[in-house]
């Protein structure tokens, strides 16, 4: 059986929240594609890994 959790998938106050940055800032990255996400309508939703992997890649500059 096929499974997934969805529950990985976060809104983007969640994801300004984990970053500590504002709308804007996070407008920014979704639509420069510097953190992986889709669009449902205009709602973005953003997984978790996406981020986690945007903060290692910048960590290490």
């Amino acid at each position: 059986m096929y499974q997934d959790n969805l529950s990985d998938l976060i809104t983007v106050d969640e994801f300004c929240e984990l970053l500590f940055i504002g709308k804007n800032a996070a407008y920014h990255l979704l639509n420069a594609g510097e953190v992986k996400a889709f669009r449902i309508g205009r709602i973005w939703k953003i997984s978790r890994e996406s981020v986690h992997m945007y903060v290692r890649r910048k960590s290490c500059l």
